[in-house]
């Protein structure tokens, strides 16, 4: 091979008369080596290609419980309303006379729970309160269905 095929592989040669042209050409190389040997670390750097895809992995994953998340309170409110609406007006009043009882007797029950009870028991009888609280409406839905469901089996029994 000379010395001509052998500077001719892929780029052109400068005319040596110019030595300005050969610096720009030297520079050139040497930017365009230096970007290929970026890429050629990037792609053998695996311990940060998997630190990437876990990251990205776990974003994902994140948007997407994000999604089911509000599908599905979307879809426990869809049930909700539908368990509302197709409720009889007298199985709901008779569920709200039901639930202001039980308000009743479980504010008496709770009075005298706190006069009784051990501290301790006191503390994890009011996380449960706080988590009925915060979860009432799906509370109320499921009495609903309850008493709707314990209905309909009274009216077949006395037939």
């Amino acid at each position: 091979m000379n010395e001509e095929s052998r500077t001719n592989i892929g780029t052109p040669v400068p005319d040596a008369s110019n030595p300005e042209e050969v610096r720009e050409q030297v520079e050139r190389t040497r930017d365009e080596l230096g970007r290929t040997v970026e890429a050629l670390a990037a792609k053998a750097d695996v311990k940060a290609q998997a630190k990437e895809k876990t990251a990205a992995a776990k974003e994902q994953a994140s948007e997407k419980a994000a999604l089911m998340a509000d599908q599905l309170r979307a879809k426990a409110e869809q049930a909700t309303q539908l368990v509302k609406d197709k409720t009889p007006d007298p199985v709901l009043e008779k569920t709200a006379q039901a639930a202001a009882h039980v308000r009743e007797t479980a504010t008496r029950a709770g009075q005298y729970a706190a006069e009784r009870a051990p501290d301790p028991l006191l503390e994890n009888a009011g996380k449960a309160a706080s988590f009925a609280r915060a979860n009432r409406n799906q509370l109320l839905a499921g009495g609903a269905l309850l008493a709707a469901f314990l209905l309909v089996r009274r009216g077949r029994g006395r037939r």
